[in-house]
């Protein structure tokens, strides 16, 4: 497995994410979104497993200063999630083409029986 977590430090479901792979002794890549976002590929291809609205925080400070409610084309969406990574929904979990939102251990297990 190839595991990349996207989160924020203080995030608990980030940190949750991070003690499920550390007790299975998975090693993992923590990318934390306050210093670094997704790049266009990674988030090219989180998109695709997952979808662009899942990845979205509709609770979060920023989506309601941008405005995002009203915005339909998804490749505003898209500049806007690259531009602003403190509308993604935490954590992002990525295995190869795979990927979740949020903890998702029953997924995780998954991933680990396909190895």
């Amino acid at each position: 497995m190839n595991i990349q977590i996207f989160g924020v430090k203080k995030c608990f479901d980030t940190q949750k994410a991070e003690r499920y792979f550390k007790e299975r002794k998975t090693k993992y890549q923590l990318v934390d979104l306050n210093q670094k976002g997704l790049s266009k590929g990674e988030l090219e291809s989180v998109k695709a497993a997952i979808g662009l609205n899942n990845l979205i925080n509709t609770k979060a400070k920023e989506y309601k200063r941008l405005n995002i409610e009203h915005i339909r084309t998804s490749s505003v969406k898209e500049e806007l999630l690259l531009n602003n990574p403190k509308l993604y929904k935490t954590p992002i979990v990525r295995n190869g083409k795979q990927a979740t939102v949020g903890y998702c251990p029953d997924v995780w297990k998954e991933w680990e029986s396909q190895e």
